[in-house]
This record gives structure tokens, sequence and C-alpha cells, in this order.
């Protein structure tokens, strides 16, 4: 334990800490939409507030924020008007956003590729304590928005027709959705890198759905994966001098091919305990599984 002797690995893990929880929570709506790579778009679009962060001599992570927030809804906006032309659009806005960032970059005083290059796959190092007051600002902000909203952001990621047709703010919730998302990037990219941070917000989930059957037991699953590894990515990094980001999505692909591996047996087990209840409550007599019920359904 002797890395927690110093200050900046301190300042990596509660910021790792922050990241496994906020990715995650995020991501299970955007896997619910089958929006999994709006992720990896909107970490593109930061890379352009991250160079404006140092052209202009300001925070590159509140930069990156704000660009990420305008961007995820733009993204928005194209997915409800763009009708042909919305993927065209959207590829533009992505490779748009990392040129920027390149550019802004190499034009600003401080700006260098190593500076870039911390933001795209992460460093230890570098995170500073403003960044992290500004992770734990965001991280609320995500926490809050993701729990306090659980049922309704659920609702409109399962069924839009149907979430509209009971009165809820779609549009508004999308949009909400969306912003959080941007917000998340912008909160992991100091420790896993902008380049890798969809893979945080989308393989734990993955991993989750693996053995859970519910969205809460989903959620609590692949919060805790989330945490898991990128503690052990944060940790692994200092010890074996690797580059955080791409330990920490290592990992969390392994914990998604070992659950896989532990969901076939887990489903035959839960198939035979389903069958020994069935049995220990049926009646002596001999009866078809499934009729009774059959027959209640057709008013029999």
């Amino acid at each position: 334990m002797d890395f927690l002797d110093y200050a900046f690995m301190q300042r990596a893990l509660l910021a790792a800490v922050l990241v496994g929880i906020t990715a995650p929570a995020v991501g299970i709506y955007l896997v619910q939409r089958r929006q999994a790579l709006m992720g990896d778009g909107i970490g593109h679009v930061a890379m352009t507030g991250v160079g404006l962060g140092f052209l202009l001599t300001w925070s590159p992570v509140w930069m990156a924020t704000l660009v990420s927030v305008l961007g995820a809804v733009l993204m928005e906006l194209i997915r409800w008007y763009g009708k042909t032309r919305g993927d065209i659009a959207l590829a533009m806005l992505f490779y748009g956003g990392m040129a920027g960032g390149v550019m802004f970059i190499n034009l600003a005083p401080t700006g260098s590729n190593a500076n870039l290059t911390s933001y795209l796959f992460g460093s230890l190092s570098t995170v500073s304590e403003s960044d992290v007051t500004a992770i734990c600002v965001l991280a609320a902000f995500v926490v809050l928005v993701t729990l306090g909203l659980r049922r309704q952001l659920f609702a409109v990621s399962q069924d839009e027709e149907f979430a509209r047709v009971t009165g809820l703010p779609v549009r508004a919730l999308n949009l909400l959705t969306a912003i959080t998302a941007a917000v998340t990037v912008t909160v992991a990219m100091r420790v896993v890198g902008l380049l890798l941070v969809s893979a945080l917000m989308v393989v734990p989930v993955a991993a989750a759905q693996q053995i859970s059957r519910s969205f809460a037991a989903t959620f609590v699953i692949a919060v805790a994966i989330g945490v898991s590894v990128t503690i052990g990515g944060t940790v692994t990094s200092y010890y074996q001098d690797v580059p955080p980001g791409a330990t920490i999505v290592l990992l969390t692909i392994g914990a998604f091919i070992v659950l896989t591996a532990l969901a076939a047996p887990l489903a035959r087990r839960r198939a035979r305990a389903r069958t020994s209840a069935q049995s220990a409550h049926d009646p002596g007599e001999c009866t078809i599984p499934g009729t009774r019920e059959a027959a209640d359904e057709v008013g029999v």
C-alpha cells in the first residue's frame, strides 16, 4: 500500500473510483438505447475542448465539458431531424472534433503532443488537484441524474413511444441522457482517456447482463465491475509502469469473459431450481405444465 504515500496516486485513485461509478451508471442507459458507441463519438468531440483549453489557457477539463455537452446536444438534434444524411453529419462532427483538438493543442503556447496523449489514453501523474475538484463536481451531477431519474430514463430507454404516451418528456430526457454521457466522458478522460472511455461505459454493463436478470441488479453489478477494474488498473499501472487506460479496458474485457463463462452454468442451475420448485408444487394428478395458465389466458 506504499502507493498511497504519494499525493498523485491518491488523486488518481479518487478519480478512478469516480470514473468506475459514473461510466457504467450512464452506460447502462446507452446500452438500453442501442447507442453503445455514443461515448466514443463524444470523446472525439471532447478533443476539441481539450485543445481549446490549452489554447485559451483555461482548464482543459471544463472546456472539454462545455464542448462535449454542445456536441452531445448536436448529436441528439441530428438523430431527431437528420434523415438520409444523418450518418454523414455525425461522421463530420466526430472527425472534425478530433482534427480540431490536434490543431488547437499544437497552436497553443504550452500545448504539445505529450499533453494530447495524456488526455487520449489517460495518465496518472498528470491528475492535478483542480482536475480532481472538477471530476468530483461533474461526477456528483452524473450520479444525481442516473439515480434520481432512473425510472424515467429507463422507461425512455426501453420504449420511447410508450414513454411519450405516459406523459414523459421524452426529448428532454433524451437530451439529459446525452448531456450526462458527455459529462461522464470528461470525468473519465484523465484516467481512461478519451479514446477508451466508451469501453468503460459499455463493457461492464454487457458483463453484468450475462449473470443478472433485472435492471437494478445489472446497474449494481456494472458499477461494482467499474470500480474494481478502475482501481485494479490504476494500481497495476503504478507498479508495472503501463498505460492506465489500456490496463483498465483490458481488465474490463477480462471481467466480461469470466462472467460470460459463468453465465451458462448459472443459467442451468437456475433452470434446475425452477423445475424443482414447480415439481414440488404440482398436484398429484398428471397435468401438462402450462395448460392451466393457457386456459386462464383464454378465459377457460
